[in-house]
């Protein structure tokens, strides 16, 4: 699961346990699938216990799976690791050389940068 917001990156990885709840509950709704849904809904059936079944094999993976790693919560901040303080330093007396920021805030945002080194 990745999800993107203000310049950062989230990911996380289910846990073994997660892992272990979701087979359980998908065996279930396989054995749903095949022994109710298939019968009454015909091609709508076998879609939805396709689908079971994609997810158990998944959650098997995740409980069992031998190159799973496990839990993992990384929180990543892309703008901090996309450019060094000497390219952002240029990029920022690029904007005032445009004029498009002020001297104060020029001053403002250079010593922040300086100040992360």
């Amino acid at each position: 699961m990745n999800n993107r917001r203000w310049g950062r990156r989230v990911t996380y990885r289910p846990s073994k346990a997660s892992g272990a709840f979701g087979l359980v509950f998908g065996c279930v709704f396989v054995l749903i699938g095949i022994f109710v849904v298939i019968p009454a809904a015909g091609a709508f059936g076998v879609l939805w216990t396709l689908i079971a079944a994609g997810g158990t094999a998944y959650n098997a993976y995740v409980a069992f799976g031998k190159k799973y790693i496990g839990p993992e919560i990384r929180i990543e901040d892309e703008a901090a690791q996309s450019e060094d303080p000497e390219e952002r330093l240029r990029k920022l007396r690029e904007l005032y050389d445009q004029r498009l920021i002020t001297e104060e805030e020029y001053e403002a945002k250079r010593q922040e940068i300086l100040g992360e080194l």
